[in-house]
């Protein structure tokens, strides 16, 4: 028998509440993308625009975790 895994659902555009959107025309935030199903996030200038990078992908990461 075959198992067939789960498509990865790649989700961009991601912005945290206390992100702009920017140039993005359709956002969620990290943690509605998780409870839609988002497998794999793309969250870029949020972080790497941040003035603490470590400390935006901290709470891009615990916004997942409370969606879970």
């Amino acid at each position: 028998a075959q198992t067939v895994a789960a498509p990865l659902l790649v989700v961009p555009g991601i912005r945290p509440t206390w992100a702009e959107a920017g140039d993005q025309k359709r956002v969620v935030t990290p943690g509605e993308a998780v409870r839609l199903g988002g497998s794999l996030l793309v969250v870029g200038r949020p972080i790497t625009e941040a003035r603490d990078p470590a400390d935006a992908a901290r709470r891009v990461r615990a916004d997942m975790m409370a969606a879970a």
